[in-house]
């Protein structure tokens, strides 16, 4: 089997099958996988997603390479979550250099696929940019292969939301992914500044391969593993008022926790952002600071608005 070590993997059903990175699985991606799942039900087939790990440009032009909206165990479970079969494949330069007929006798031979959706500005194989869509169909018949283009979902891809979450625009991020944004991680031991404050907070170990927002102050929903959720004020940045040297760190204040959460994960779900990280000039102007932080974080709803939107999951 080409893209998977185990011969046990082939698939004895049919299947209906659909190729993409899927970063952030975001609305579009979700109209995409539920098309699928749809598709495949009325066919009688196996609805099948394959993925890739790393994300092909890190392969391709690693330069280019993006910092990710989800790591990989993220992805997968979103989109099993909608009701499709997962296979992530891994991204090197022998899957580089599959041609498009290639990938289409792959899919066919290996994964006993007899449909594919392919999203409406999605390409694969070495030689498939710049071919139209006819192409796809006409190289999927002639390999057994129905071939069906998704539906467009405008306004929304994986790097329209970078952008949004680079620019601290999370309301933007979180209407495209159709969730907030969320970041996860180790509670570590810091600087304990913010107890000494009246304002003791968790300091979060950051993924350097995880996009972050900018720096800044945000209101987030933060959730513990026991799966209770707490309304709070994350900082990233720097400490501008204590040092010029502190490394980037994030920093959750979760208001009415009372407990240790040092060595366990906690995720970050960003929902606004609240202010400019800012150098104050002594603690009061902090604290002061911090206590409208406190209060505009309350404020804000906390319906979620995202259940009605197209695309929506989890």
């Amino acid at each position: 089997m080409f893209f998977a070590s185990d011969p046990q993997k082939i698939l004895k059903k049919q299947t209906g099958v659909t190729v993409g990175t899927f970063d952030g699985v975001h609305r579009g991606h979700v109209l995409v996988a539920e098309s699928l799942r749809k598709a495949c039900a009325e066919r009688g087939l196996v609805p099948l997603v394959i993925t890739f790990e790393p994300h092909p440009l890190a392969v391709v032009a690693p330069d280019r390479a993006p910092l990710l909206l989800e790591d990989p165990e993220e992805r997968e479970t979103r989109l099993k979550e909608i009701g499709v079969e997962v296979e992530v494949v891994g991204f090197n330069e022998k899957l580089r250099s599959l041609t498009v007929d290639e990938w289409f006798g792959i899919l066919r031979r290996d994964y006993n696929a007899v449909f594919m959706l392919i999203g409406y500005d999605n390409s694969f194989g070495c030689d498939g940019k710049g071919k139209d869509m006819d192409y796809y169909i006409e190289t999927g018949r002639r390999h057994g292969i129905e071939v069906m283009i998704a539906d467009e979902l405008e306004g929304v891809s994986s790097s329209m939301i970078r952008k949004a979450v680079a620019e601290g625009r999370m309301d933007d991020a979180s209407r495209m992914l159709g969730r907030r944004y969320s970041v996860e991680g180790k509670v570590i031991h810091g600087r304990a500044v913010g107890r000494g404050l009246g304002f003791p907070t968790a300091n979060v170990e950051i993924d350097r391969g995880r996009l972050m927002p900018p720096r800044g102050v945000y209101a987030a929903d933060v959730e513990t593993v026991d799966g209770r959720i707490y309304r709070s004020v994350v900082n990233i940045g720097k400490a501008p008022t204590f040092s010029d040297s502190i490394p980037l760190t994030l920093e959750a204040h979760l208001l009415g926790f009372n407990g240790n959460l040092y060595g366990e994960n906690i995720k970050v779900n960003f929902i606004k952002k609240l202010r400019d990280e800012k150098k104050f000039a002594n603690l009061d102007e902090l604290i002061g600071a911090i206590t409208d932080d406190v209060s505009n974080a309350v404020k804000i709803d906390h319906t979620d608005e995202f259940n009605s939107q197209p695309g929506h999951v989890g």
